[in-house]
């Protein structure tokens, strides 16, 4: 194990490159929030990266990033000044209160959020064990409109590349409605939409801006989305992160 001196003194740490593509990216709109620096380095001491990574760079020096009017939340280590911001990534992967050499967060590390529920995954070292797809250290997707695990083929910091050079309209393209930043950019960093008909339903994939939608928690549409996965392929999809009011 490494300690704190070891993760964070390192050559060619990432953040002022990530610092300055944050603050020059015209492609999405976008709120990096403040940092809790204590909070940052003990995310940091048992993530066990350095801060020469792009995901060690955002834990130690980020308190998070908020993406395209409040779409898509990028979890770091947030200080008190945004109490309606999203939590942070040691919360969200529920990490030990004191640094625990032997913890490891389970089923790969939980990175970020869509507002639909959407769930963004760090694949851990045996992801055929924990019944994900893709390879280690590669980045998955739990789709809100098919209730599945899918692969990325990339590793994090392409990842968060792509998506702060536009990769987002793409890959949202068919669940995204007239007059959808209005409501995404309402909700607190612990909120969701709900929708109704069901994502996963034909009727909502044949009509999407048809559908109904009101403001919940976001911890609601995960305990959902992680009960239907279950009743329809009898497949339980693991742990989608914890978010509390």
């Amino acid at each position: 194990m490494r300690d704190l001196t070891e993760l964070t003194d390192v050559e060619e740490p990432a953040w002022p490159l990530l610092s300055e593509k944050l603050s020059t990216t015209s492609s999405v709109s976008l709120e990096v929030l403040p940092v809790d620096p204590a909070q940052g380095r003990g995310t940091l001491l048992q993530l066990q990266v350095t801060a020469r990574s792009w995901l060690g760079a955002l834990a130690l020096n980020c308190g998070g990033v908020v993406l395209d009017s409040g779409w898509l939340r990028i979890y770091g280590s947030p200080g008190e000044e945004t109490p309606t911001g999203p939590p942070g990534l040691a919360e969200v992967n529920d990490f030990p209160a004191r640094f625990d050499p032997a913890w490891r967060p389970e089923g790969g590390l939980v990175v970020g959020h869509d507002v639909l529920g959407g769930v963004f995954v760090l694949n851990g070292p045996d992801p055929e064990a924990d019944g994900r797809p893709g390879r280690p250290g590669e980045m998955i997707y739990f789709a809100p409109d098919s209730l599945r695990w899918e692969s990325l083929e990339v590793g994090h910091g392409a990842w968060l590349n792509w998506l702060l050079t536009g990769g987002m309209d793409q890959f949202y393209d068919t669940l995204r409605w007239p007059g959808w930043r209005g409501e995404s950019g309402a909700l607190t960093g612990v909120q969701g939409l709900s929708v109704f008909p069901f994502l996963w339903s034909a009727d909502a994939r044949r009509d999407l801006s048809a559908t109904s939608r009101r403001p919940v928690p976001l911890a609601e549409i995960l305990d959902l989305h992680r009960s239907s996965a279950f009743k329809l392929d009898s497949v339980d999809p693991g742990f989608f992160g914890e978010v509390h009011d």
